[in-house]
């Protein structure tokens, strides 16, 4: 994963490479963000889930890159505070 800084401060470009390791194909999914609330002293005062599809499909034994627009609320990011997503999951439909 690669994080890289986008136009406004609750918002932020990331970069994530797909592997699918599995004998087919994957043809859904959803991928889940955690975004972290980083205080001006380097606190750590929330973490928000967001999610958007998956890059479907995916070939068996392929990968696949995508950047991400990661945004939280607005009004969750005062001056002076940024945001950092440090976590990513890929979830596949049941």
């Amino acid at each position: 994963m690669q994080r890289a800084p986008a136009d406004e401060r609750w918002c932020e470009n990331v970069t994530v490479e797909f592997r699918n390791t599995g004998g087919s194909a994957v043809r859904s999914g959803t991928v889940v963000f955690g975004t972290h609330i980083i205080g001006a002293l380097g606190v750590d005062w929330a973490t928000i889930d967001s999610t958007q599809p998956l890059p479907a499909p995916i070939a068996a034994g392929a990968a696949r890159t995508t950047t991400y627009r990661v945004c939280v609320d607005a009004w969750r990011v005062p001056l002076g505070m940024r945001v950092e997503t440090r976590d990513v999951r890929a979830e596949h439909p049941s």
